[in-house]
């Protein structure tokens, strides 16, 4: 990056947060300047930003997919913004869909790819007619509804970071910055624009999308967007549990998963998301199965495999588990049952902070029975663990129990060989089992009475 660039564009950044931010100014930085390349737009994103550019409409790639560029990756998303209303942009692909209520959009669907379009958002009060102005916030500054559509230069400053309002047109092949993203992108380091405090209000999931990008992109959240995370932090109990959901999937299974626990257990953001996890570690429990099971799984996503979110539920939940479960034996309910009750208990108040659907609830509490099971291996009880349509999962699990160093190694290894041999070499094992475990007492039998 030209130093004389990134000089200009750091005299229009704002000192910090209590200071009067200094109007931005739009920067067009030429194609020989930076490295975006219409090769790196996919070919729908290309067919939607050329339509709506002939249609007479503006139209620009945004956001994540001219970062991720600038930084060397290679984007799976490419979202596009444009003037063009929602309804007009409907009406030019036939293949699109018209969704969101809370902010309109289409989605315009090329088989599995889909291309996000967004009509430039404008500022409160922007509407031609007042009673129809589509701007909307709670008692807390949330913002409800925001359908107020303006122009590039106030939609760049509706965004959240700076490094997210970095605009690239198809037609001049120049980048557009109004909010010295390209500053803070060669400094590595994540800004809000605006008032952090009022722009976390609006949409405290911004707390959440914050840690993911710092740890995603390995940057550094600058001091006044961090300042406020930690009070503000109870807001995301005003967040749907269902959209929490949503967001949990996007910390946790995108490969930055163990960086981004970090992160929010530094902020106070984990107790909002898993009240039951931040109170037992609060209360002494280890971290260590979290940690290993989150660095397993980014491991998992950078070799290019699938991860399941019951799994990952069932790992960030474990610690809430033990403590309940351990809590209720020594109030003297037996094992087995005390584990069902501090089951169904974790998961009853996890569901009031972040919505689990029945179809991940139910697979996690099978991961979880079955961790008493897989030691019970006498008789045809191994072979019926074996067949089990959780025990590769419940395998898995046990495998990170061990690694994190919870339970003694060897039961592991042992599943690992059942699994691998054959019908011979399992009845071999089963009888070495047999062999190794207790023997079973013979009753005497009572003598006789002599007549």
């Amino acid at each position: 990056m030209p130093k004389k660039l990134i000089e200009r564009l750091r005299s229009f950044l704002p000192g910090n947060a209590k200071k009067k931010p200094v109007p931005f100014t739009r920067q067009v930085i030429p194609r020989d300047q930076h490295t975006v390349s219409r090769s790196n737009i996919s070919e729908p994103g290309k067919k939607v930003l050329n339509r709506l550019n002939n249609a007479g409409f503006e139209a620009y790639l945004v956001g994540g997919g001219v970062r991720d560029i600038l930084l060397g990756g290679r984007p799976k998303d490419f979202d596009i913004a444009t003037d063009a209303t929602p309804e007009q942009v409907h009406e030019l692909f036939r293949n699109s869909r018209l969704i969101g209520r809370r902010f309109r959009i289409v989605h315009v669907l090329f088989g599995r790819e889909v291309i996000e379009v967004t009509t430039f958002r404008g500022s409160a009060g922007n509407s031609d007619d007042e009673e129809e102005d589509d701007r909307k916030t709670s008692e807390h500054g949330l913002l409800l509804r925001d359908n107020v559509y303006g122009n590039m230069a106030e939609d760049a400053l509706r965004r959240d970071f700076t490094v997210n309002a970095l605009y690239y047109c198809i037609r001049d092949f120049s980048v557009i910055d109004f909010a010295g993203g390209i500053e803070d992108l060669h400094n590595r380091q994540l800004r809000l624009i605006g008032d952090p405090e009022t722009r976390y209000r609006e949409d405290p999931v911004r707390m959440l999308r914050a840690v993911r990008f710092a740890a995603k992109l390995d940057f550094e959240i600058e001091p006044a967007t961090e300042a406020p995370i930690p009070e503000l932090a109870p807001l995301l109990t005003h967040i749907p549990p269902a959209r929490l959901f949503e967001e949990v999937l996007k910390l946790f299974s995108a490969g930055y998963g163990e960086a981004s626990f970090e992160l929010l257990t530094r902020y106070g953001l984990l107790e909002s998301l898993f009240p039951e996890t931040a109170r037992a570690l609060a209360a002494g429990e280890p971290d260590t199965l979290i940690r290993q099971a989150l660095r397993n799984t980014d491991s998992r996503i950078r070799q290019g495999k699938s991860v399941t979110p019951y799994f990952l539920y069932a790992a960030m939940l474990w610690p809430a588990l033990q403590l309940e479960w351990r809590t209720r034996q020594d109030e003297g309910e037996p094992i087995q049952p005390a584990l069902h009750q501090a089951i169904a208990m974790v998961i009853g108040r996890q569901v009031q902070a972040t919505a689990i659907p029945k179809r991940f609830s139910g697979p996690m509490k099978e991961i979880w029975e079955m961790q008493m099971r897989l030691p019970r291996r006498h008789g045809k009880r191994a072979l019926v663990t074996l067949e089990h349509p959780r025990f590769r999962a419940a395998y898995d699990f046990l495998l990170v129990r061990e690694s994190a160093g919870e339970i003694e190694p060897g039961l592991g290894q042992w599943w690992t060989d059942f699994q691998a041999t054959d019908d011979n070499g399992r009845e071999k094992m089963l009888s070495q089992v047999e062999s190794a475990g207790p023997k079973k007492r013979r009753k005497r039998r009572k003598p006789a009475n002599k007549t």
